[in-house]
């Protein structure tokens, strides 16, 4: 959910922080490598379960579902290892955007784990390709083993495992890899659209998670009492955040909530009242990057225990209406756990109708990953083999690279991620007040800004 918006309906002039940048050559993603990827044995990317996951995703009312989500099991040819993400995209193009993260970033996660980079690589690359000045993204990837906010549910007094060392230069590699692929790709316009992000690899019992955005991951874990109780794993990375908002300033980026949805929280170009893009990190999203938006992931470890009975992975379509207890327990009372993701979106979508009735449904998208998948109490698919039950929104993803024509008014109204309508800038002392007109055919094919904007729409709570 969220929206975008800018004061002017006008072209944005070239070399204005607007206006779009110019294309480059071809980015890696023109040899349609992803095609391959859906053939790989143990990658489960459509509605359905294997032997230790359940997934399902929804389309809601606002358009083309954006949403994408997948499990790898036996990931870098590790038996004892899985893969899990789900991806919420934004803007007109967030369903490609979404996608495509899905498809390329495990793949970049894994090259950069097989060959054990050390931080210092990772540095010494980042030196190597930064020409000039350095923007928000490469400072906050400089400073990331430093200011990191990552959780580690471990006593102080234990040494990090290997694997999480290994893993977090890893994660940090393949996320700042793949923003700058998204940035070369020149059959996906991520100037306004983008997509959340996140992901986890489980190990036998080690747990590190990398993400971006908000959509969240919770683990269903046993207390003293033996009662389930829900555990938020991972930060909701939006700019009401202190420290993300300081960052977002300290780049020039604005940060207020408008008048009639004063709980949300949202970041502007400084001189454009433009994108109000209501999350603080993010793939894509080009438009933002020197002004604060990063894409360096937030990285948390745990160790698991015989305590954790599965864990929740969801977009902001779960979260926004239900809480972390009512996920777990909707999960934990599935009549299999073939069918959990399912039925968590389904109530999800009852919760939608209820306490928004004259909203539109957000996309959902799931992935329940059990932690016991070795009990024998598991009602749910046969570990053999992972039963799919592929939906229409989903059954081609890559074909969308042929799409670009694909209609932008539909991807407009469904996004409430990025701001649409009226801005009256509040919280912050700016009394300046804007209002867009809705003439569609003024509009030519490099106001990609405009183009988003201009649909009004207002969705509660976000």
């Amino acid at each position: 959910m969220g929206s975008c918006f800018s004061a002017e309906s006008r072209s944005p002039l070239p070399g204005s922080p607007l206006s779009p940048p110019s294309r480059k050559k071809p980015g890696p993603f023109g040899n349609r490598k992803g095609e391959t990827l859906h053939r790989i044995p143990g990658r489960l990317f459509l509605n359905g379960s294997t032997g230790v996951a359940s997934l399902y995703t929804q389309q809601g009312k606002k358009g083309t579902n954006q949403d994408a989500m997948i499990v790898w099991e036996n990931f870098c040819s590790r038996t004892d290892t899985v893969f899990c993400g789900v991806f919420d995209g934004h803007g007109p193009y967030g369903h490609r955007v979404a996608k495509k993260v899905r498809d390329h970033l495990p793949l970049k996660l894994s090259a950069h784990w097989e060959v054990n980079i050390s931080g210092e690589d990772v540095l010494r690359e980042i030196s190597l390709n930064t020409a000039g000045s350095v923007n928000s993204e490469e400072t906050a990837l400089l400073s990331a083993d430093d200011g990191s906010r990552a959780s580690v549910d471990f006593d102080e007094t234990e040494k990090l495992p290997e694997i999480f060392k290994t893993l977090k230069e890893s994660f940090l590699k393949a996320f700042k890899v793949m923003d700058r692929e998204l940035r070369l790709h020149t059959n996906i316009d991520c100037f306004c659209s983008g997509t959340t992000a996140v992901t986890l690899v489980k190990q036998g019992p080690f747990l590190v998670i990398g993400h971006v955005g908000d959509s969240r991951a919770v683990l269903a874990t046993r207390d003293k009492d033996n009662s389930l109780t829900a555990v938020q794993l991972t930060v909701d990375l939006k700019p009401n955040l202190p420290a993300e908002a300081e960052r977002i300033r300290s780049c020039k980026g604005r940060v207020f909530a408008l008048h009639d949805e004063p709980t949300v929280t949202r970041v502007w170009l400084p001189n454009n009242d433009a994108p109000g893009l209501a999350m603080a990190r993010a793939f894509g999203d080009f438009c933002l990057k020197d002004f604060g938006l990063i894409s360096v992931p937030e990285i948390s470890y745990r160790h698991l225990s015989e305590e954790d009975e599965f864990i929740v992975l969801a977009t902001d379509g779960i979260w926004d209406v239900l809480s972390n207890k009512e996920v777990v327990d909707i999960v934990a009372s599935a009549p299999a756990r073939s069918s959990a993701a399912r039925a968590l979106v389904h109530s999800a979508v009852r919760a939608w109708r209820y306490k928004y009735s004259t909203s539109k449904v957000d996309d959902c998208a799931v992935v329940c990953l059990f932690l016991d998948s070795n009990s024998s109490n598991l009602t749910y698919a046969s570990n053999a083999k992972a039963k799919v039950q592929p939906t229409s929104v989903d059954h081609v993803d890559n074909e969308s690279e042929k799409d670009d024509s694909l209609g932008v008014l539909t991807s407009v109204d469904r996004s409430g991620t990025v701001r649409t309508g009226k801005v009256v800038p509040g919280g912050n002392g700016d009394s300046s007040k804007s209002e867009l007109g809705t003439d569609w055919s003024s509009l030519d094919a490099v106001s990609r800004v405009d183009t988003l904007l201009n649909q009004p729409r207002f969705v509660p709570g976000k």
